[in-house]
């Protein structure tokens, strides 16, 4: 709403609210935390609670909008839980130690046996209860409860034995909660004054709340009617009341967003309050008017910030790095990068290496990271020992240390020869020099001048400052590309090094994104009959936006918790999705929230080493003994007589179809415009088609009018600064122009320097054009990452050259999920036909998810047939169609060469 027509809360003194539910509150709450807090911190309340149903994921939000506020109100952090009273629950006899022991209790610690009959304990009707935090403490054991409620008493909702509140409401305070509390209830039920009382004592503070949330007008008396008894039991009781709104949304026109959400679960019978909006102190006072102007001043503004004083100020997350400790770990990593830097150089290091590598050890050791590095080389071997290969995501190539630790492949030095035989090197002749920027595999065939043999051609140029930061003090970003079907096996083996105990899958959350929320909002006007201008319908859409409607896992993050420290110390812990079934524990809080806290090792499926794996597995060749920049190799993607075949055959005027990274049509069309012919073009080309607005637009139009050719122009975040610092850049500065163009910050005009940057450029004799493309750029993608991408697909491109029939075994045993037998195993001829059929359908915009993909296999079966192969009759199709992924490692037996 527009300030000038805004609610203003103009009391002398506040009310504090202290029941309040977010967009967190899964489907049920449409509170913009954002807006939420401009409006307390505008209407001047000194603080305010969060209160979410059983969570506390909006903690950080919260916590995070109000850290840089100058007039922040304070923050109350809290939960609305499920309380289950097990004063009366039956015991469980353990049959080996005959111990009792009573059903409902935490499960950590106890035998298997007894663990799984709690689980199958159906557990009682459940009330709501309020639980602040009040320090540190509180904090901690709200963790603590949080996790219980989902790990081990879950059903339907995340629950908690009234038993397991007691034992650790230490720190926390309790309150009564809303018409769903227990206090409510008893009064309703017609309970005792002696038996209401006695569920009193077990609160700190009571709850009354406005009885306009009743939809029914009868039922708004009698609400009154309780909220004054459990004022006057209050009182006998010497219990603080407080009045509380249970806001479920920010203003009263918001109410339609919360009833779209209930509708949208199917709840069409349910009619959502349009009172539960955030109160001012004046309205919340008229509310409760008929206790009494003194006794509404006491419920609704003295006791509210009376309760508000009795909380600390907290952070909900610590602010420490907490990385865990791996014995000797930057011994045994300096140790081992100078093992293997003399085995690459001789037992005298070149000066070059010497000073990158001690440059790198000192910047990791000294910083605490040594531990990462063995972390991820520990993973890396495992994966090898077991015959898979590992890829790197990210800027990792970049580092020297990351090579020698045996975590990469990469070497990120200046293209250079060495002798792994008398351990000669050469960096610094003219030969050299000309491939700098570019990588060593280019250079031509030379032999040792020393002894004769021939000489290894390494280095791909990538500076360590994209990796470490330009003083090394940047933490460093490991992530491993792990064959699909090895990812498990590597997620397991971080449990055996650090212990199940002490590493969780990092935990994601689910919300309302502008399609779903659009679909809900469009489906509720149609069903109720409405007819709202498109600007309202926008309203109810941001309305609805955000809502958490999931929770789930990180594909590949594993959350490691240092020996000596409790998870709940820095979040609490939960299933995905809720899901009692899976074994799986994920961490409550969402992982960027956490992750400057614990180490976040990512391990990531990727289908290129489950290819390269199966390739070698079948053909016996290993693919570490390809010669990069091998012509032939080279020769796809130049055209498709290497393959035997002619354009019109495949329909594509490339040999790349199925190769990872350059077979869609999109690279295919760069390909041509740009004509690569070394390998370093192809590692340029990834780094294009994965950037914003670094090909299109910019890089592409340069090369058409002839302005630079593919190897000047920027491809990769790197190239600014290899550039920038060859032409005589002081290094400083060119990273920070480099960092500025790769995040789109040039381009958006966030840069006030970016003139003076530009008058430098150009007195280090930068040309016009290059600036300008700066100007364009959004995100640029690291060159490692790039040379990682083109180092796999180079390698299959090989196999698919020489070892074709392996080749489309493997492609199609990968590519299984969208494989279509009929449309694809019954000949060149048919083939071609549906092709047809299938383009039409998508140039009509016709298409079902997944029929791009499936046209891209197509194109690759039409290739095989064109190659002279063709696939075995299935014995059962129908089977094949339902349950693909299983028969399809059995597919390698489907193809076989014509005779």
């Amino acid at each position: 709403m527009d300030n000038e027509y805004s609610r203003k809360d103009l009391a002398k003194k506040k009310r504090v609210e202290l029941h309040l539910h977010t967009r967190y509150s899964e489907m049920d709450a449409a509170t913009n935390i954002g807006k939420l807090i401009d409006r307390v911190a505008e209407w001047g309340h000194k603080a305010v609670a969060i209160t979410d149903h059983g969570v506390v994921q909006g903690f950080l939000d919260v916590f995070h909008k109000a850290q840089y506020m100058e007039n922040a109100p304070k923050i109350i952090y809290g939960m609305e839980g499920y309380l289950v009273d097990d004063s009366d629950l039956p015991v469980f006899r353990n049959p080996e130690s005959r111990e009792e022991i009573k059903l409902l209790r935490d499960c950590a610690g106890v035998d298997p046996y007894e663990a799984e009959a709690i689980r199958r304990v159906k557990l009682k009707p459940c009330h709501h209860i309020s639980i602040l935090i009040k320090n540190e403490t509180g904090r901690k054991n709200l963790y603590r409860l949080v996790s219980l409620a989902h790990i081990n008493y879950f059903d339907e909702v995340p629950r908690i034995p009234k038993s397991v509140l007691s034992r650790y409401r230490d720190g926390l305070l309790f309150g009564s909660a809303c018409a769903k509390g227990e206090i409510y209830d008893a009064l309703l039920s017609g309970e005792s004054e002696e038996r209401i009382r006695e569920l009193m004592d077990f609160y700190d503070y009571l709850e009354i709340q406005p009885a306009k949330y009743c939809c029914q007008s009868a039922f708004v008396a009698t609400v009154r009617d309780i909220n004054r008894k459990i004022y006057e039991l209050g009182k006998k009781s010497g219990k603080l009341v407080v009045a509380t709104g249970d806001v479920h949304f920010l203003e009263p026109e918001d109410a339609t967003c919360r009833q779209i959400i209930l509708e949208s679960q199917g709840k069409t019978q349910a009619v959502a309050s349009d009172q539960m909006y955030m109160r001012t102190t004046e309205e919340m006072l008229v509310e409760f008017a008929y206790l009494g102007l003194e006794a509404a001043q006491e419920v609704v503004v003295e006791n509210t910030n009376a309760i508000a004083d009795m909380i600390e100020h907290i952070e909900p997350v610590r602010p420490d790095k907490c990385f865990p400790v791996i014995e000797n770990a930057e011994g045994d990593l300096r140790r081992i990068c100078y093992e293997r830097a003399r085995k690459f150089y001789g037992p005298v290091l070149p000066h070059i290496v010497a000073e990158r590598l001690e440059k790198e050890l000192d910047a990791i050791i000294s910083n605490g990271y040594a531990f990462l590095f063995m972390t991820a080389r520990e993973l890396v071997q495992k994966s090898i020992r077991d015959g898979y290969q590992v890829g790197s995501r990210g800027c990792v190539g970049a580092s020297l240390v990351a090579l020698l630790s045996g975590i990469t492949e990469i070497n990120p030095l200046k293209p250079h020869y060495r002798c792994e035989n008398c351990h000669y090197s050469d960096f610094d002749s003219e030969d050299v020099r000309t491939y700098a920027g570019g990588t060593g595999c280019d250079m031509p065939d030379k032999k040792c001048p020393v002894c004769g043999m021939p000489m290894v051609k390494d280095g791909f140029d990538i500076p360590v400052e994209t990796f470490l930061g330009f003083r090394g003090d940047k933490e460093p970003d490991i992530d491993l590309n792990f064959a699909g079907e090895y990812q498990s096996c590597a997620q397991d083996y971080m449990e055996i090094i650090f212990g199940k105990e002490h590493t969780f899958r990092a935990g994601t959350i689910s919300t309302l994104q502008y399609w779903p929320a659009s679909f809900y909002v469009r489906d509720y006007c149609e069903r109720h009959g409405l007819k709202l201008q498109e600007c309202e319908i926008d309203r109810l859409i941001d309305g609805c936006k955000g809502v958490k409607c999931s929770t789930g896992q990180h594909p590949g993050g594993i959350m490691v918790l240092p020996q000596g420290e409790e998870i709940y110390s820095f979040t609490p812990i939960q299933h995905p999705a809720n899901d009692a079934s899976s074994r799986t524990v994920t961490t409550h809080f969402e992982y960027h929230s956490i992750d400057h806290n614990l180490l976040k090792q990512d391990i990531l499926g990727h289908d290129s080493p489950t290819m390269l794996h199966m390739l070698e597995e079948m053909t016996g060749h290993n693919s570490h003994l390809i010669h990069l920049a091998d012509p032939d190799v080279m020769k796809l993607f130049e055209g498709t007589e290497v393959l035997g075949i002619a354009p019109e055959d495949i329909e594509h005027p490339l040999g790349t179809l199925g190769i990872p990274e350059f077979g869609t049509d999109f690279v295919m069309q760069m390909l041509l415009k740009t004509k690569p012919k070394l390998f370093s073009d192809l590692i340029r080309i990834a780094g294009l088609c994965h950037g914003t607005d670094v090909w299109l637009g910019n890089a592409e139009e340069l090369i058409k009018e002839g302005t630079t050719t593919l190897s000047e122009c920027i491809c990769n975040r790197d190239d600014i600064m290899n550039d920038l610092v060859r032409r005589g850049m002081e290094p400083s500065m060119a990273f920070d122009i480099m960092e500025n163009v790769r995040k789109g910050k040039v381009a958006r005009g966030f840069v006030k320097k970016w003139h003076d940057w530009e008058i430098k450029m150009k007195e280090c004799g930068v040309p016009n054009w290059y600036i300008q493309s700066c100007t364009k750029i959004q995100y640029m993608f690291p060159k490692a990452h790039s040379v990682a991408y083109t180092l796999l697909a180079f390698r299959i491109a090989y196999y698919k050259i020489f070892y074709p029939a392996e080749f489309y075994a493997a492609y199609f045993t990968i590519k299984a999920e969208v494989f279509d037998h009929e449309k694809i195993c019954q000949g060149k001829e048919h083939l071609r036909k549906e092709i047809k059929i299938l383009k039409e359908r998508i140039d009509r915009q016709e298409r079902n998810p997944g029929e791009e993909a499936l046209l891209r296999h197509m194109y690759v079966a039409l290739e095989m047939y064109a190659r002279g192969f063709e696939f075995a009759p299935l014995p059962d199709p129908s089977r094949f169609m339902i349950d693909g992924r299983k028969l399809m490692p059995s597919v390698k037996a489907m193809i076989g060469k014509v005779r």
